[in-house]
């Protein structure tokens, strides 16, 4: 059984948490960001440390749930997320552009995304993407549609990949 519910949140310098009956807001300095909270699930405050409760004992997995997520944005508002990009293949390429990501993937036009409201986009190098923001799930999530145009394929692992991720090889067809 899991017991991440009683885990408590703590709060550092620069972010201001505001608690209603049904939400949470968490301001920092990369943003601020809002959850509205299940009904079975109580947060409460003293001084910088947020605790999550159960109102009842068949509501302790959504307690723990929304404790991940309020110590999801208080990470987010504080230090931001970061997902890596690695692009692999002979003329495949990304460059960004504002709020835009132009991608050249082998495919007979340009692949341009837009990237969601918080979400900010950086090619170091042309094979390289950096996704930053204080949402964890909106930058995960512009990360794996972004993936997803052109995934890593097994014969000769060109595709998008995560940095780190190891692509499982296959062997050519034997004769």
């Amino acid at each position: 059984m899991s017991r991440v519910a009683k885990n408590p949140i703590n709060l550092p310098s620069g972010v201001e948490v505001t608690l209603e009956a049904t939400a949470v807001s968490v301001k920092g300095p990369k943003g601020e960001l809002a959850l509205s909270l299940h009904p079975t699930v109580g947060v409460d405050r003293t001084d910088d440390v947020l605790q999550v409760s159960a109102r009842s004992d068949a509501a302790r997995a959504m307690a723990g749930t929304f404790r991940s997520l309020i110590s999801n944005m208080v990470t987010g508002v504080s230090a931001g997320f970061e997902k890596k990009l690695q692009i692999i293949g002979v003329g495949y390429r990304a460059q960004a552009q504002g709020s835009k990501l132009n991608l050249s993937l082998g495919f007979s036009h340009p692949v341009v995304y837009d990237m969601p409201e918080g979400v900010s986009v950086e090619t170091p190098t042309q094979t390289e993407i950096v996704l930053t923001g204080a949402d964890k799930q909106r930058v995960g999530q512009a990360a794996a549609e972004i993936r997803s145009f052109r995934p890593p394929e097994p014969y000769k692992g060109k595709g998008i990949r995560y940095a780190g991720e190891y692509v499982a090889r296959k062997q050519a067809k034997k004769t």
